[in-house]
């Protein structure tokens, strides 16, 4: 890919390119053809399951909602709904399923499994619901037998008829082994495919110093400290994707995580740590978090199963320092999940079987309260609850808080990066911004083209602040070019800064930005984000285009480019772009609306012309007010010598209103690509006002080959001169 411009400029300087605005022709946002709509829906309900025990530890089951009152950050809320579910009563909990899911077998579940599938059907009120969730990603192999030997045996004494479970393990990628069910066989079948091999190549690695760490008999010590940020984040980012999609449920969901810890590197991984515990709270899940090493013993100079430790740390002390350390670190991790979603951490105990009895008996009678905020700042800030009931002698368990969702204005520099990133992904555009797209292409050699893309912004949806008696805005540009929609060949990123002296100007007309990539024949879909970042409304545009392979074409044509406005460009870097030259861009007219006051700009290219010998001489150029040709070569007879012909004419229905002078070419303007190319400017007030059909004739008189491509035109009145200062 190769960019050519930023947004081109009118007024050099500012980074804007204005012309005038009219009624749009390009396609409106959205895949070509399409009538999908994107509707979205911001949930502002709170939910918050507590669970009431007497002094004798029995559940409470009588409660009402007029019982309880929740406090936010201190201030009292309005409890809006309230819910009691009952798993303890198995005879709503209906008979015994072979899978949650319907008739779907094993990995083909419709809760848990990403993709265009039905919505869930499953019934889950007085059901218990639970996830296994495996992170074999640094485990050891004795490790991964004792969490499925413990998952194998809880399943075979302890689960109950209202016990609905489904698996997921983390390995070299994430995968749903079985979606919700109670079958035990289906369960115990799938714990048992688990192999030992699972786990591999993704445990922490070193910090850059030898001193404390295993002689390995190598002299060099790498430091994997970006590595270790990113294998943490993975298993947060793992975690969050889960919460997604058991969000679909409305009921409360308990995680069990069998995990060995997640090492965090500093603050570096703090991100994904509140992005996974925000959504397990808005997905109304509690993880409970397992650590599968166990009770733990550091000796001095390391377990029988390691090597020797460099250095001295083994005589002082410092080694196991360390290992206790390191191992309170990768616990805060998974105590930091458990607490902040209403789980619990269980930690330095070889018996397992706590986590699940804890599981049952945290979900087996609980209430469910909702909330809308009465704090309507949207700052992403932890906010502190607190359920308070009018009987004292009564014992609530909750979860401590949640993260209040962020609005664009609070988002953190790689936030608003990964906002661009997702709807780069989504499936249905965005459309608060109106974007117009178009493109063009030009030979570059026989196997490559350069196709230019332009998109326009209507100035009226940009908003600008005033800053240093200039009106500023700033535009995030992202977009990808994708091989037959599936293999990205071409990605562009770039922020533009626009300041003007007055934004009223920039409101009545348009933003245009240019760039351009470098392709190979083929079908490709475009697709382009623009967000503007002063409210961070955002728009897309995305279409199919075709290159086309010109070797097999009678006549070798490049595409025909409209525009009104030619503007200086000093970047060198833009002698690669067809419509730069002599230090003049020529900017494409995107809709082709053109005011009568205007001159329309005309460039296209011919390939490989036909030589021969020219027996009829070679006409000139018009000179008159309504054509001139510009870049017109010198006429030339040789037997080398081309002889391509070329004019304009304007067409209203089946009349002939206009037609240019012919303009004709006798040699190649471009050698080392082998094109002729023409520039046409054609002054436009002659022309009434209206729509035309503008047909672009050109004739290779060698080859005996022609085209005559068409374009829909339309001309307007001018816009009347502003008369006083001022006025918009």
């Amino acid at each position: 890919m190769r960019r050519t411009s930023k947004i081109v400029s009118a007024l050099a300087a500012a980074g804007l390119l204005l012309h005038s605005a009219g009624p749009i022709i390009a396609q409106q946002s959205g895949q070509a053809g399409g009538n999908e709509a994107r509707i979205e829906v911001t949930t502002e309900l709170v939910l918050v399951n507590v669970v009431a025990h007497d002094k004798k530890g029995n559940l409470v089951k009588d409660l009402k909602k007029e019982d309880f009152t929740l406090f936010e950050d201190g201030k009292k809320q309005q409890i809006s709904t309230f819910d009691f579910q009952n798993v303890d009563e198995l005879a709503t909990a209906g008979a015994a399923e072979a899978t949650v899911s319907g008739a779907a077998g094993p990995g083909q579940g419709t809760l848990l499994h990403s993709g265009k599938k039905a919505p869930p059907s499953l019934d889950a009120r007085d059901r218990r619901l639970m996830l296994l969730f495996f992170d074999f990603s640094a485990m050891d192999p004795e490790q991964i037998d004792r969490s499925v030997d413990a998952a194998k045996k809880f399943i075979s004494t302890k689960m109950q008829p209202a016990d609905l479970i489904a698996l997921v393990s983390l390995a070299t990628n994430m995968r749903v082994d079985l979606d919700f069910t109670d079958d035990k066989n289906k369960l115990l079948a799938a714990l048992s495919a688990y192999t030992t091999g699972e786990g591999q190549g993704f445990d922490n690695g070193s910090t850059g110093t030898a001193e404390g760490a295993a002689e390995t008999s190598g002299s060099f010590t790498p430091d994997d400290t970006d590595f270790n940020t990113f294998s943490a984040d993975r298993k947060l980012l793992a975690l969050q994707s889960l919460m997604q999609a058991l969000g679909k449920l409305p009921q409360k969901k308990s995680l069990i995580y069998f995990s060995n810890g997640i090492s965090q590197s500093g603050v570096d991984n703090q991100s994904a740590l509140r992005a996974t515990t925000a959504s397990a709270v808005k997905a109304n899940v509690s993880i409970y978090s397992l650590d599968i090493r166990g009770l733990q013993a550091f000796p001095p100079g390391g377990e029988a199963q390691s090597a020797s430790l460099h250095g001295q740390s083994a005589y002082s002390g410092a080694s196991v320092l360390n290992d206790l350390n390191g191992n309170a670190a990768s616990q805060d991790t998974l105590a930091t999940l458990s607490a902040d979603t209403g789980g619990k951490a269980f930690f330095d105990s070889n018996d397992f079987s706590g986590v699940f009895s804890q599981v049952q008996k945290d979900s087996s009678a609980y209430y469910v309260l909702g909330f809308t905020s009465n704090n309507p700042l949207k700052d992403g800030r932890f906010r502190r609850l607190k359920v308070q009931v009018n009987r004292p002698d009564l014992k609530l368990d909750f979860r401590s808080g949640y993260y209040a969702g962020r609005d664009f204005e609070h988002l953190n520099r790689a936030d608003r990066e990964q906002q661009l990133e997702d709807e780069l992904a989504a499936q249905l555009p965005r459309v608060d911004v109106p974007l117009y797209a178009g493109s063009a292409f030009f030979r570059r050699d026989e196997s490559h083209y350069y196709l230019a893309v332009s998109f326009v912004i209507p100035g009226s949806q940009i908003p600008f602040v005033t800053e240093k008696e200039k009106d500023n805005a700033t535009i995030d540009i992202i977009g990808t070019v994708q091989e037959g929609g599936k293999f990205p060949v071409g990605r562009l990123r770039d922020t533009v800064k626009l300041a003007v002296d007055s934004a009223q100007q920039v409101r009545r007309k348009n933003v245009q930005y240019n760039t351009g990539f470098v392709l190979a024949p083929g079908s490709y879909h475009l697709k382009f984000v623009v967000r503007e970042n002063q409210t961070g409304r955002m728009g897309s545009f995305e279409t199919d285009v075709q290159v086309p392979d010109l070797r097999r074409a009678p006549l070798k044509m490049s595409s025909v480019v409209l525009s009104s406005l030619r503007t200086p460009i000093a970047n060198k870097k833009s002698e690669s772009n067809p419509l730069v030259r002599d230090q003049m861009e020529l900017v494409p007219n995107i809709t082709h609306v053109f005011s009568s006051d205007q001159h329309l700009y005309l460039q296209y290219e011919v390939y490989d012309a036909a030589k021969g010998k020219n027996s009829s001489p070679a006409a000139a150029p018009a000179n008159g007010p309504q054509s001139a040709a510009k870049d017109a070569p010198v006429t030339k007879q040789s037997r080398d010598s081309v002889r391509v012909l070329t004019s304009i004419e304007f067409l209203q229905g089946t009349t002939k209103v206009y037609e240019s002078k012919q303009v004709v070419a006798n040699e190649v303007t471009a050698p080392d690509r082998k094109a002729v190319i023409f520039q046409i400017d054609l002054p436009l007030q002659t022309l009434k006002p209206g729509l035309y059909l503008c047909q672009v004739n050109v004739i290779d008189d060698v080859a005996g080959s022609f085209s005559f491509p068409r374009f829909p035109l339309l001309i307007r009145e001018p816009a009347p001169a502003a008369t006083t200062k001022g006025a918009d």
